[in-house]
């Protein structure tokens, strides 16, 4: 997987820190550098054929569990009464969250001017097409009969038989579809100079004529640019406040439910603020390898990472505040049911999944106020994947404490995941990854066209390495 320029030396990594907005790439000197860099990134190699092979060992082993849930009930997956939500919906929310927060940090990060934006915004928009991809599977998963599952889209039919509007898997099965599309395009129009570029410098005819098509016929005119850059600006802008009303909804799937731990009025931003902290610590845990095995240290640099540590922390501190003020308003709310609720959250039953909820999402990231440590990238790989574990776990409080501990005592259950519940989270990772891995390989994870943009033109007296004549 190497590329063609050395890493910077080891003095150029301790570098002093600089602003955010400073956008300085002292090893990228020449356009042809970028276009030759970043497609060598495209070639397969042994290790990327070793990690595809593991990703889709793990999806055979998930649609395994699958096909024998099918056989056998849902009650092998552990659902019984009171929880009849369980690990599929706490997993569905988790990677709808990494979803949402994909496009929302590229986008975002677009309409303020992020310098730090350029080197890590298109991981972050191919994670989200395919974290909405996986998350899209879990409410199939949930149903009985999951053959069935068009029942839950509005097309014309003869049967007279409609969804029901009110049912949250009926605002899930909309929520993702519109998200879907939405991020999907917003990828793709990112993607349309790149393309031109793998088609201009790709030698086999048949791929030639694919990125060809996919180009769409960029000439790289100044009147393409122009359209280019107003296209990109809307898109950034319609899906800054779709993101945010979509995982709203997805949040309404509890709010609206009169159970204990559910009926607040936090949780749309609540979920908005965990789903961008899950985001930016799934895209830590995906760039930061890719940093090191494609030699991307001159694109992906120190300082860009210590920007998207920043927004951790700033986006860890929400998450805690949001902690905080669910548990006030549950324990000091006067309702009894409640507070017995909190209780049992952080105290008695599922106290283990809680505090594993809390040391993860709002003690560990506390890391990242020392400055060593944002540019330490063994520990910020080590924090995302804690960030990662413990956004999961927050799920997984949210939905099952309150189902097993609702109003009347005669209500109260247990809940335990079976092999079927691991076995099929585990495929939806090897679902997730087997598609990035895919992706990595054909698209670049870099965007050539930004990165040239922040070269320097160069003057007539100048050679091509920068120096004069």
């Amino acid at each position: 997987m190497a590329t063609t320029a050395a890493p910077f030396p080891p003095a150029d990594e301790l570098r002093p820190n600089v602003a955010s907005a400073d956008v300085h790439f002292p090893a990228i000197k020449t356009y042809e550098q970028v276009d030759r860099e970043i497609i060598a990134t495209l070639r397969p190699t042994l290790g990327w054929f070793a990690m595809l092979a593991v990703a889709i060992l793990c999806l055979f082993i998930g649609a395994g569990t699958w096909i024998y849930q099918i056989y056998a009930g849902l009650g092998a997956a552990g659902y019984h009464p009171p929880v009849m939500w369980g690990v599929y919906i706490v997993s569905f929310v988790f990677w709808v969250g990494i979803g949402h927060a994909g496009t929302l940090i590229s986008a975002i990060l677009y309409l303020f001017r992020a310098g730090f934006r350029t080197s890590i915004y298109r991981v972050s928009e191919a994670m989200t097409v395919f974290a909405v991809m996986t998350a899209g599977l879990f409410p199939i998963l949930h149903l009985g009969r999951p053959w069935k599952f068009f029942y839950l889209i509005p097309y014309p039919n003869w049967r007279m038989i409609w969804p029901n509007p009110k049912s949250p898997l009926v605002w899930d099965v909309f929520a993702i579809l519109t998200y879907l599309t939405v991020s999907a395009t917003f990828l793709y129009v990112g993607l349309i100079p790149d393309f031109a570029v793998i088609r201009d410098r790709e030698k086999n005819p048949i791929r030639q004529r694919l990125f060809a098509v996919l180009a769409m016929g960029w000439r790289n005119s100044d009147r393409e640019w122009r359209h280019f850059a107003r296209a990109y600006l809307f898109l950034a802008a319609f899906a800054t406040p779709l993101v945010l009303s979509v995982h709203s909804v997805v949040s309404f799937d509890f709010a609206m439910a009169n159970t204990p731990g559910w009926h607040a009025t936090i949780f749309p931003p609540y979920f908005v603020a965990g789903a961008i902290f899950s985001g930016i610590g799934m895209v830590f845990t995906i760039v930061i390898p890719l940093r090191k095995f494609f030699r991307l240290q001159h694109y992906i640099t120190l300082n860009d990472l210590d920007a998207a540590a920043k927004l951790c922390l700033f986006t860890s501190l929400v998450v805690g505040l949001a902690y905080l003020t669910e548990f006030q308003m549950g324990w000091l709310g006067g309702n009894s049911v409640e507070q017995e609720f909190w209780y049992n959250r952080v105290f008695g039953q599922w106290a283990w999944a809680a505090w594993i909820m809390l040391i993860c999402n709002t003690v560990l990231p506390m890391s990242l106020f020392s400055q060593k440590l944002r540019r330490n990238t063994t520990w910020l790989f080590i924090l995302s994947l804690f960030i990662n574990l413990g956004m999961w776990f927050e799920r997984f409080v949210i939905v099952v404490p309150s189902l097993s501990h609702e109003f009347e005592p005669w209500q109260w259950g247990g809940y335990a995941p079976t092999w079927v519940d691991y076995a099929i989270l585990l495929g939806s990772f090897g679902w997730f990854f087997m598609w990035f891995l895919l992706f990595i390989k054909q698209m670049p994870t870099i965007a050539i066209s930004e990165f040239k943009e922040l070269i320097p033109a160069r003057m007539k007296h100048e050679t091509a390495d920068g120096g004069a004549h």
